[in-house]
């Protein structure tokens, strides 16, 4: 194993209810895994990413989080973060909120509604997508609903968890490689 990948000092399965116009994923559930990543100072997003391609993840990105709420209807995406802090608030208004830190991996299913609630100065993440996904914006506005339930629908699954590859709780929760 990766010698930054360690056992996450806890995992936090949620699964959210439709809420008005955010769809919230259906059947598969937030998978967050609590300080899973030991990150060694300025490199820290040079191996996320090499972590994640060689899981099958891609098309990353590094930034911070909108904002306002917002899901993706053609893509799941992952949120490793690696400096700072956020509390980012899942399923809509008046949804789940958990507060993330460095070393901690966010991986929300296609549909799920998110949206940064607070941030400290200098948070960052490496946000990314499976190969062969790339994600669309949605608001919550009536009007994308009900194709945006039949793009989620249609969202294939990962073929490997984007940090333990073959194992890890999102396979089991997401029922992959079984």
């Amino acid at each position: 194993m990766n010698p930054i990948i360690q056992k996450p000092r806890n995992v936090i399965v949620r699964t959210l209810p439709e809420n008005g116009n955010f769809p919230n994923a259906g059947k598969r559930p937030l998978v967050i895994y609590d300080q899973v990543l030991k990150l060694p100072g300025n490199h820290a997003p040079d191996l996320i990413e090499t972590i994640i391609e060689s899981n099958g993840w891609g098309n990353a990105w590094r930034w911070g989080l909108y904002g306002y709420h917002h899901y993706h209807s053609t893509a799941h995406e992952c949120l490793c973060i690696y400096a700072g802090s956020v509390r980012v608030q899942f399923g809509g208004p008046g949804g789940f909120a958990v507060d993330a830190y460095p070393g901690d991996v966010v991986i929300l299913p296609a549909g799920l509604t998110h949206k940064n609630v607070r941030n400290s100065l200098g948070f960052r993440t490496v946000g990314c997508y499976p190969k062969g996904q790339s994600p669309d914006m949605k608001y919550g506005k009536p009007a994308e609903r009900p194709a945006a339930d039949k793009a989620i629908a249609a969202v294939s699954l990962p073929q490997l968890d984007p940090i333990f590859g073959k194992g890890g709780e999102l396979s089991k929760q997401w029922k992959m490689n079984v």
